[in-house]
């Protein structure tokens, strides 16, 4: 089970991605640098590139991209931070989808989710997904155009990472 400290930090690491995204989306400032993967250490995301290659995706099927929203990076990390620290793979572990948008007074009109764990990379996250027939056609849903990304290390469980991709019209 995580400790407050632990989630504490997840929260701060989550507001420093929103920080930089907002200086990014207002062109005062550049999108966070990745760094490499190192296998002991806490996984590393970058939004910013992880939509442009959902965005790439959608436009190579001639679907409109896809742009960051932080609520729902921040939406998420609670279900991906949910899922680690239940050691538990599940849309529902966090409860559903609409309760989770509703309680975040995110409006929408459409919105679907996919998660996944044991994926050591962003990169190998979207690729298991785009081989998934039901998690490919979320990817493909035609209405969305926003969406939040996040990861969560748990390693001391089977999975070590949970991620949790939202996106909504």
């Amino acid at each position: 089970m995580r400790s407050a400290s632990f989630l504490s930090s997840r929260r701060s690491a989550a507001c420093a991605v929103i920080a930089a995204l907002t200086l990014w989306q207002a062109g005062c400032g550049s999108a966070p640098t990745p760094e490499p993967l190192i296998p002991t250490e806490v996984v590393k995301l970058d939004p910013v590139e992880v939509s442009h290659r959902i965005s790439a995706y959608r436009e190579a099927h001639n679907l409109a991209p896809v742009t960051l929203d932080p609520a729902l990076i921040l939406i998420a990390q609670a279900q991906a931070d949910a899922m680690a620290g239940a050691n538990h793979l599940s849309h529902e572990v966090a409860g559903n989808l609409d309760h989770r948008l509703n309680a975040a007074h995110h409006a929408k009109g459409y919105a679907v989710e996919n998660v996944s764990a044991g994926y050591a990379t962003a990169d190998a996250a979207l690729a298991g997904w785009q081989r998934s027939a039901p998690h490919n056609a979320n990817l493909l849903y035609g209405p969305m155009r926003r969406m939040g990304i996040a990861a969560a290390d748990a390693p001391g469980t089977r999975f070590k990472t949970f991620w949790a991709l939202v996106m909504t019209d």
